[in-house]
């Protein structure tokens, strides 16, 4: 007999028990969709943690710190420019830059007559220009100082954020006037945001260096270039919120306040808190932290917050798909039983096709078609299913809108409360890092890939086969004289 035959004959003997089939099937259905749904939270509140482990510094970024550090003789390691070059040789690193933060007694003036003033520039750093594209911070305007460009004599290139332009205050005004400071967010009477009193694309931008002396005070000035602006997406926030320099002319502005201010520094000889190094993939991250915490560096990755979460959720959906598979055992025993009673009901039929030379093989392989027919029927049902549930999921907020819409446009006095629906006054906070706001900003609560898709058919078609193994048997046990006489 043909597999063609046997498949066709498969489907007519299931039809002819649609009620029972239906029944089996459902059984299946219900813990798919489980196992599936289950596992797509899983990977969804995955992903979530991702995303949030970017915004808040890249995975592939690793950062190096220089505080009580020790190697394995006990000595102190040090975050010199001789480190920065080590670094810099190790094997799938594509970027290394010093955060360098100097205490530089400093001001920014800029506008007609240096008008406006940042008196407390909240951050002044140093990076390298060509590691600067590459740690995943964004500018809204401009572009990035390059290595080696002269910009003119005593000018400095620099990047600054948003927020540092609202740093500056109109000196004409009184220290008690009001309208001396802007600060970021603040509207008109109009409730239009008020811009910073500077522009960093017409205006000049003048830095002093002084030495705080107020008997015998010394300064020294440059002009600064601001060749783009840090977005707010950046993931730094030091660099949204201060100026950015080359290390080089960073350095160099040190040197002249060291001379102001008559301490002792060297440039050659800098000593860095922190040292970023970005790497090429994820998956060699952890190789190179472990270099460097052999030779005594205090670091910190990303990957270490990602691996914690991972293993949350690992041990989270697997007890959730332990329950799912409960249902699906469930299923599995159905199945059993309605093949069971399949053959029970066509124990003649088995002995016809015995007497009249069906090979056992092809009679076992009836039976097991039959069983796995159903956990593939099941299997695409439930997947299509999950898929349903799935996008009302992610979906919440706006078909929660629709009702309400809806529900007002019939003159029905009622609303759905989507925070009530999820437990909480304001927001739902699911697993490590899933959130969704009742405001319909939120990440995705359920992501199904292809992938578990056909793993999920494919499983519920193995559960079929399994569960119709035992029957199958029984019915190449019956005998053919007896199956013949049977009522």
């Amino acid at each position: 007999m043909k597999i063609s035959d046997q498949i066709g004959l498969a489907v007519t003997n299931l039809s002819r028990r649609k009620g029972r089939t239906a029944l089996t099937v459902v059984g299946v259905v219900v813990g798919i969709c489980a196992v599936i749904v289950m596992i797509s939270m899983g990977i969804a509140e995955s992903h979530n943690n991702d995303e949030m482990l970017k915004n808040m510094g890249g995975l592939t970024k690793i950062e190096v710190y220089n505080y009580g550090s020790q190697n394995i003789n006990g000595q102190e390691v040090k975050l010199d420019n001789e480190a920065v070059q080590r670094f810099r040789k190790i094997d799938h690193v594509t970027a290394v830059t010093p955060y360098y933060q100097p205490g530089l007694n400093l001001y920014v003036e800029a506008g007609k007559n240096n008008r406006y003033r940042a008196s407390n520039v909240w951050s002044v750093l140093g990076l390298d220009p060509d590691t600067m594209p590459l740690l995943d911070n964004k500018l809204e305007s401009g572009d990035w100082p390059k290595s080696g460009v002269n910009y003119g004599k005593d000018v400095i290139p620099v990047v600054v954020g948003k927020e540092f332009l609202y740093q500056f205050e109109d000196t004409r005004r009184s220290q008690n006037s009001s309208k001396r400071q802007r600060w970021s967010g603040e509207t008109d009477a109009n409730g239009n945001q008020l811009p910073p009193f500077v522009d960093a694309t017409k205006d000049t931008f003048t830095l002093t260096l002084t030495n705080g002396d107020t008997e015998s005070p010394k300064t020294q000035s440059y002009k600064l270039k601001i060749v783009g602006v840090v977005s707010e997406e950046s993931e730094d926030y030091m660099l949204q919120y201060g100026i950015t320099f080359r290390l080089n002319d960073l350095l160099m502005l040190s040197e002249a306040y060291s001379k102001l201010a008559k301490t002792d520094f060297n440039p050659k000889k800098v000593t860095y808190n922190e040292v970023y190094i970005k790497v090429d993939d994820i998956k060699n991250v952890d190789k190179i932290c472990d270099t460097l915490k052999e030779e005594g560096y205090q670091i910190s990755s990303m990957v270490d917050y990602r691996k914690q979460m991972q293993q949350q959720t690992a041990q989270r959906q697997l007890r959730l798909a332990g329950l799912a598979a409960i249902s699906l055992f469930v299923a599995a025993l159905n199945i059993a039983n309605t093949m069971t009673m399949a053959i029970y009901e066509r124990t003649r039929e088995i002995g016809v096709m015995k007497v009249l030379g069906c090979e056992i093989g092809n009679i076992r392989r009836m039976f097991l078609i039959e069983s796995g027919m159903i956990g593939f029927i099941g299997g695409v049902a439930g997947t299509i299913l999950s898929y349903i549930i799935s996008f009302g999921m992610n979906n919440m907020t706006m078909i929660v809108y629709g009702l309400n819409t809806l529900l007002m446009k019939l003159g029905i006095n009622a609303t759905i409360d989507l925070s009530s629906l999820m437990g909480s006054s304001d927001s739902m906070y699911y697993g490590g890092g899933m959130y969704m706001s009742d405001s319909g900003s939120g990440t995705v609560m359920s992501i199904i890939p292809i992938w578990l898709v056909l793993a999920a058919i494919g499983f519920a078609v193995v559960v079929g086969l399994l569960s119709g193994i035992v029957p199958a048997s029984r019915a190449v046990r019956i005998s053919a004289l007896e199956a013949i006489r049977h009522d």
